[in-house]
């Protein structure tokens, strides 16, 4: 029996990624973000697809039944509830795009049909059309001899239903993705069209001996899950021509859904489910664009003067990095933790190439799960490299969607002399640690440099998630650290460590034995936490013992909940709150008890792919300043009433009403981060001030000598 403070992990992230979309209708934000967070919508509607509707599909075609855990709801229920919460989602998704856009006209940037353009656009459309398009466009009809075309996961066709007397066929146009994605339109006023919109236009051209009955744009998703199989990799010498062999079967997994820009003929969209192998159920027309990724580059292309006042003012970053001649002694002298993207992720960057050129400098040891494009800091591992330090890089292949941009780093590292692992194959390898070893010429004693972090090691992600980032010189630490990467080296799992937890064997009991320290202080427990999603059963049944003792749990939970709080004698003590704003709330964090609290920031969610299923990594917070400073931020995010939003016990989120004036975590932090910047910039400044009086009194006196002495002669 499916017990009442469950609810189902996919339906919870359907209801998650609603609360991204309706960002995009209030007040504080800029009309260029809300444009950002309908693409964030739909970008992440296709990612869900591709691997959660996607594994779904897998797990019901077994011929034994696999039933959720916790709702008991087997593959295909949970498919079926899905697709019965999306048409309500889409139409939303619509009326928010309609009105956002209707805004945006306000400050003359506007999408324009091809029925909108005036003469001088349907000039400058067609010659665009002629000279870049034409000699391109592969059209095709389908008929008995011309066989349906595979279709590409998320690439957009234009589509139409086609008559020429008594023949009746179909013809399908791909938009090849090297095509621009948009046309910025000539005119007084920031005006575009879609390249989807234009080959559209152009079908009647195209297939100019046919009548044309109807036309859409449409786009299917795949199913892109694969399991990693144990037989078939070790068919293969080296693990990356296994990945890459993966990586082409994915492209042709079985199709998941189906959408149209505008809604399908019953003839073509029959004809279409037949070859797809689709049910009606997984067909959604909608009247947004189809593919809206690319309001990111639309938005860059947007003259200054136009879109200054449609976006967030420019984050300023504090980077303590300017204000210090070394990173490494000041790690050595004193802790420090990083907190993006409020503070800059150079700090990190520069104790990396520090370490890479100082000669006490001996060994770099890093995982990696996904780096940014030109990443400095595989160019500060090979630079280290190529310094004769030993640099050992764990590259975890299977991060979902950064395989290939993986694949191509560990290349560069290898070849740069680096040592690459490629973790385990059971487990990702899903750490975020970094290891710089030094000896001490004088002594020859080893010390260490450990850098642990909640996010990863990637310069244009640390500018939009918050993550936390420690840097400890603390010994116990480093050994840790030292026995970690040892371990990792030799495929073993069972490491025991002084302070460090790691999953799949500790991080899990670790954790569970603080909740149950504080269930065992009944009224006076208090835990608080804040990670990214909770589906781990064993947590929540824990979760829910606390609460029924009376132990006051709060949890800043930014996605997937499979906890509801608020049911009466089982998690009435329970609060969940999520926060969605400019930036991504990435960081995890894990505290127990309010006096002598103990403290943890890990890689890990409460999720039971990274407690059983992932090598993670967590680390007790030993400095009290650091501690301090971590509960005030936590602190700061419970009295969020602006981008927060607390569950209730239906699993929906509610508005923080009637809390006086409105107040964000996210803006809060960013005035900090800009004050912080600003103190530090100006202590600077009054230095060089006194340097530069010093200086020209220095010169006065030496002027007025030097006046005397020439007088002097003179006479």
């Amino acid at each position: 029996m499916m017990k009442s403070y469950f609810q189902n992990r996919e339906l919870s992230w359907l209801r998650f990624n609603e609360r991204v979309l309706l960002e995009a209708t209030e007040d504080s934000v800029p009309d260029l973000e809300k444009l950002k967070f309908v693409s964030i919508f739909a970008s992440n509607l296709d990612e869900f697809f591709m691997v959660r509707v996607g594994s779904l599909h897998d797990l019901s075609a077994l011929k034994k039944e696999v039933k959720d855990n916790k709702t008991g709801m087997s593959a295909g229920e949970q498919i079926n509830a899905i697709l019965k919460t999306l048409p309500a989602m889409y139409r939303e998704r619509d009326e928010i795009f309609k009105k956002v856009s209707e805004n945006l006209e306000k400050s003359n940037i506007r999408e324009l049909k091809y029925t909108d353009l005036n003469l001088e656009q349907k000039t400058f459309v067609e010659d665009f059309y002629i000279k870049r398009i034409d000699q391109l466009v592969s059209p095709q009809i389908v008929d008995i001899n011309h066989p349906f075309p595979f279709l590409e996961n998320t690439k957009l066709y234009a589509f139409a239903n086609l008559e020429k007397g008594k023949e009746k066929v179909f013809g399908i146009v791909p938009i090849r993705n090297t095509y621009p994605k948009y046309l910025i339109l000539p005119g007084e006023n920031f005006e575009y069209i879609l390249i989807e919109e234009i080959i559209l236009n152009q079908i009647n051209q195209i297939f100019k001996e046919y009548k044309i009955l109807s036309k859409n744009i449409i786009k299917v998703t795949r199913n892109t899950d694969f399991v990693d199989d144990r037989d078939t990799w070790e068919e293969f010498d080296d693990y990356r021509e296994y990945m890459k062999s993966i990586l082409k079967k994915r492209k042709r997994l079985n199709v998941v859904r189906l959408e149209s820009k505008g809604k399908l003929s019953k003839q073509s969209l029959n004809f279409l489910l037949e070859k797809i192998e689709l049910t009606e159920a997984a067909y959604f027309p909608i009247e947004s664009p189809l593919n809206m990724k690319y309001v990111f580059d639309l938005i860059k292309d947007i003259p200054k003067a136009i879109k200054s006042k449609l976006l967030y003012k420019d984050l300023i970053q504090y980077n303590p990095a300017d204000f210090s001649k070394s990173i490494i002694d000041d790690v050595r002298y004193k802790d420090r933790i990083l907190s993006y993207p409020y503070e800059s992720m150079d700090t990190f960057l520069n104790l990396l190439k520090e370490a890479a050129n100082d000669p006490d400098c001996k060994s770099i040891k890093i995982t990696i799960y996904r780096l940014a494009k030109n990443s400095k800091v595989v160019r500060y591992l090979t630079e280290a490299a190529q310094n004769g330090k030993e640099v050992t890089v764990f590259v975890e292949l299977k991060a979902r969607f950064d395989e290939e941009s993986n694949i191509n780093y560990a290349n560069i590292l290898y070849e740069e002399g680096c040592n690459i692992i490629y973790g385990f194959n059971k487990y990702k390898m899903h750490s975020k640690i970094c290891l710089i070893t030094f000896r001490n010429p004088k002594t020859e004693n080893l010390n260490y440099i450990t850098q642990i972090g909640t996010g990863n090691y990637n310069e244009s992600t640390a500018k939009q998630y918050t993550d936390f980032s420690l840097m400890t010189a603390n010994s116990e630490i480093g050994l840790d650290a030292t026995d970690f990467f040892k371990n990792m080296s030799i495929g073993n799992l069972d490491g025991k460590y002084m302070h460090l937890l790691q999953s799949p064997t500790t991080l899990k009991t670790g954790l569970m034995h603080h909740v149950e320290r504080e269930i065992a202080k009944g009224e006076k427990g208090y835990i608080l936490c804040k990670f990214n999603s909770l589906t781990d059963k064993d947590f929540i049944e824990k979760f829910i013992e606390a609460s029924q003792r009376g132990v006051k749990v709060d949890l800043i939970i930014r996605g997937i909940s499979c906890l509801l709080p608020g049911i009466k004698n089982q998690s009435e003590n329970i609060r969940i709150r999520s926060i969605v704003g400019r930036f991504l709330e990435h960081p995890r964090v894990y505290v127990f008890g309010k006096e002598d609290s103990v403290m943890y920031i890990s890689s890990a969610d409460l999720m039971t792919r990274n407690t059983e299923n992932r090598v993670e990594i967590a680390t007790p917070i030993l400095d009290s300043e650091i501690k301090e400073r971590i509960l005030k931020y936590l602190e700061v995010q419970m009295k969020d009433n602006a981008g927060a939003r607390l569950m209730n016990s239906s699993g929906e989120y509610e508005k923080i009403e009637d809390c006086g004036e409105k107040f964000s975590s996210q803006r809060y932090f960013v005035k900090e981060g800009e004050e912080k910047n600003f103190s530090a910039r100006s202590k600077i400044d009054e230095v060089v001030a006194r340097k530069e009086k010093i200086q020209e009194k220095e010169s006065v006196k030496k002027e007025s000598f030097l006046g005397k002495l020439f007088s002097f002669f003179k006479k």
